[in-house]
This record gives C-alpha cells, structure tokens and sequence, in this order.
C-alpha cells in the first residue's frame, strides 16, 4: 500500500509542479508590456497588411539574391571543370616534353660513347671529324 501513496504523491507532485509552471510563463505573457497587441483597428490590419507585403518583397528580393549566387556558383564549378581540365592538358604536354628531353639525353649519351660528339664543360656540342 505504501507504494502506491508514494506513486500517488509523486504524481500529485509532479502535476503541480508542471501547473504552476504553466501558470508562471501565463502569467508574465499577461503582464508582460513588451507584447504585442491584437490588431483590432482597420488602422492596425492595414499596417498589418503593409509590413506583409513589404516582408514578401523583401522574401522576393532574398529570393532574387539566392538565385544570383546558385547562377555564380554554376558559373564558378563550370569554370573550375575547364581549368581542371587545362591543367590535365599541361600536365600530359609536360610529361610529353620530358619524355622527349629524355630521349634527347639519351641520343646523345650513345653518340658521345661512340665517339661522334664531345660536350664541353660550358654545354657546348663538338662534332668530332675522323
């Protein structure tokens, strides 16, 4: 039996803790002199009705905005896809350039081994006459 009051007690408790919460935010909503007031007036739906319509240009202007800079960043990701494609493009031409130059190395390392060539300390090529 005991064990029922307490589950009693407590929910009895907890109810009215929950109440007077309840009745405290009630309270300072009530007394409360920032509020807002009921727009009763034709005056007051009126204005009411201006700061609506301004808020929708301002909606339609944000809109605007978002649009504008959706049509940039599209703008920005098609550019970024050319440039990553130029730079793909170098990269091949560049491998390309080094695979020649090594080439070229190599073609003249045979002929200076057989004797055709002399390079000189300075870079200089010399043909060799027999």
């Amino acid at each position: 039996m005991s064990k029922r009051l307490a589950a009693l007690l407590a929910a009895i408790l907890s109810t009215a803790c929950v109440g007077v919460a309840i009745l405290a935010v009630g309270g300072a909503a009530l007394f409360n002199p920032n509020g807002t007031v009921v727009a009763q007036s034709p005056s007051q739906a009126s204005t009411a009705a201006a700061s609506s319509d301004s808020s929708q240009a301002q909606v339609q202007q944000l809109q605007a905005l978002v649009a504008q800079y959706q049509a940039r960043d599209q703008q920005y990701q098609a550019r970024e896809q050319q440039l990553q494609q130029q730079l793909q493009n170098d990269n091949q031409q560049l491998q390309q350039a080094q695979q020649q130059m090594q080439e070229v190395r190599s073609l003249l390392f045979a002929l200076q081994q057989r004797g055709l060539i002399s390079i000189t300390g300075d870079g200089q090529i010399v043909i060799n006459t027999p």
